[in-house]
């Protein structure tokens, strides 16, 4: 609604300064043209809004003029206090700051709000951890934090996943991420964007160089491309197998992104292999892997799932699994 879209932007400018047309235009996802009709209104109701033209022009508002907004609606209320169960504030030492500051909008929210925002509190709790994730390596993001809002270059030393030794990078953060429990640094290293999860770097440093980002990229421009560089790897490999319809739900939580389809039930495949395994209690999962090496993640299922093409990964998996068994059938090494 109008009113909804004068109130935010008289809330950005009293944020941000001098903003330009078209980035009001973008963030409130109107045209230009109605933007400027909406400064016209707040002008012709008192609010002392005007308009910069020019390569460093924008739209602001005379200096020290300030407005107390106190126009929140109930479902606001209730946002901004199921925030509070996040629980990405802890990492960041904001626990007290986050109630703290709660408490200051509880007291300023209009009375016929504050039941709905505390019950909102109370009712709703978002986990941010998935199922069976085990505990999680100590992660200081002091140092990451700082360097995040002083705009300086970090200089890192990291473990890559599956490496023992520690590689010194110099970086130019974007800033910190916070996914499904797992906190990540994304910033550019010579120019490329770049990830680091930020249980593996072992020490961050501040230098005294200035951040050099690539001009006009956001954080969130950055991280959705690297999240669409780690989600559209190419998954060459196809297997096709069978599991127990008792142990199907936790395999479709666990295999996750590896599944390229819905399960199904019935026919496993020719009516000879039909007749000889049955599929009285199975069910048939389709998954794509980058690579032939990671259908090993199938041997955590046990005897309860079983591939059955391509012949290649069932040849891997079958020495794989003598490997095992040899090594139990050994007497165990003394301690």
């Amino acid at each position: 609604m109008k009113s909804d879209r004068l109130l935010s932007i008289l809330l950005i400018l009293q944020t941000r300064g001098r903003v330009p047309a078209g980035e009001l235009a973008e963030r409130l996802e109107v045209s230009t043209r109605t933007v400027y009709r909406d400064i016209e209104s707040l002008s012709a109701a008192g609010v002392p809004v005007y308009a910069e033209r020019g390569r460093h022009g924008g739209i602001a508002l005379l200096p020290g003029f300030r407005t107390d907004v106190t126009g929140m609606t109930t479902d606001e209320a209730r946002a901004l206090f199921i925030l509070a169960a996040q629980g990405a504030h802890t990492a960041l030492g904001l626990d007290d700051a986050l109630g703290s500051a709660l408490r200051k909008v509880m007291a300023a929210l209009p009375a016929p709000h504050r039941p709905a925002a505390e019950l909102a509190g109370r009712r709703i709790l978002v986990d941010p951890d998935r199922w069976l994730s085990g505990p999680r390596p100590a992660v200081d993001l002091d140092a990451l934090n700082t360097a995040v809002f002083t705009d300086l270059r970090l200089r890192i030393r990291y473990r890559h996943s599956g490496e023992t030794r520690l590689r010194t990078y110099t970086v130019d953060p974007y800033g910190l991420v916070a996914k499904a429990g797992t906190w990540y640094l994304v910033a550019d290293r010579r120019g490329r964007p770049q990830l680091f999860r930020a249980d593996r770097v072992a020490s961050a440093a501040l230098t005294d160089v200035p951040v050099r980002r690539r001009a006009g990229v956001e954080l969130a421009e950055v991280w959705r491309q690297l999240r669409q560089q780690v989600e559209d790897r190419p998954a060459n490999v196809r297997v096709t197998a069978r599991i127990r319809r008792d142990r199907l739900d936790l395999a479709v939580r666990i295999l996750g992104s590896a599944l390229a389809g819905p399960p199904r039930t019935g026919d496993i495949g020719d009516g000879e292999k039909t007749a000889e395994r049955g599929d009285d209690g199975w069910a048939v999962i389709e998954l794509a892997y980058p690579v032939l090496g990671a259908v090993h993640q199938l041997l955590q299922f046990g005897a309860s799932l079983e591939v059955l093409d391509p012949p290649e990964a069932r040849r891997m998996l079958a020495r794989s699994a003598a490997a095992v068994a040899e090594m139990y059938t050994q007497d165990a090494p003394p301690p």
